[in-house]
């Protein structure tokens, strides 16, 4: 009977100290902040250059400037898609700049884009119509689906780096509702 009663105390002590071990290792697990669900990783966008077309037939010729605001157009949305962070942005590369759709044949462009190891690709051109309008033509394209998700025409006024920087914050924001997300 005393080895019954020694082995119902060693017993009692045994469960006494994994009740004990159980409710700090309780406390731990509570003490750390929880993040939900991990975070899925960023979806990888290429962005293109822009094609630029002025048949506007103005006399002063602005090709530098138009060169030079059509390369800040793209960079804006760039900065614009990697910002929120749910989209890495990703360069193509291509044999000579800038690297447009219609600079290259649509299977190397849509190679270029797919080695940059991106999943959507944004692209387009802008043309100038008069020394007041612009308008632009914005394509989406998911190269995993191979399905074009949005192809949209916006128009802008103005010739200046101000409707360049307005015009791009439209084009994100429009993007990025269009765009899946991860």
């Amino acid at each position: 009977m005393t080895q019954t009663a020694t082995g119902w105390r060693a017993s009692r002590r045994r469960n006494g100290a994994s009740a004990v071990l159980t409710m700090l290792c309780a406390l731990a697990a509570l003490s750390f902040p929880s993040s939900g669900s991990p975070a899925a990783a960023p979806i990888a966008v290429a962005v293109a250059d822009f094609d630029y077309f002025d048949t506007s037939g103005e006399v002063v010729d602005q090709s530098a400037e138009h060169r030079a605001r059509v390369a800040s157009f793209a960079a804006l949305l760039r900065d614009n898609l990697a910002a929120q962070g749910d989209y890495r942005v990703v360069p193509i590369e291509c044999p000579d700049h800038p690297c447009t759709a219609t600079s290259m044949s649509q299977d190397v462009f849509i190679a270029a884009a797919r080695k940059a190891g991106a999943r959507l690709v944004v692209y387009g051109g802008i043309r100038k119509m008069s020394t007041l309008v612009q308008w632009g033509e914005i394509q989406l394209l998911d190269l995993e689906a191979e399905k074009l998700l949005m192809r949209r025409t916006v128009t802008f006024r103005g010739d200046n780096d101000a409707a360049y920087r307005h015009a791009a914050d439209f084009v994100g924001n429009t993007l990025k509702e269009t765009m899946p997300k991860p």
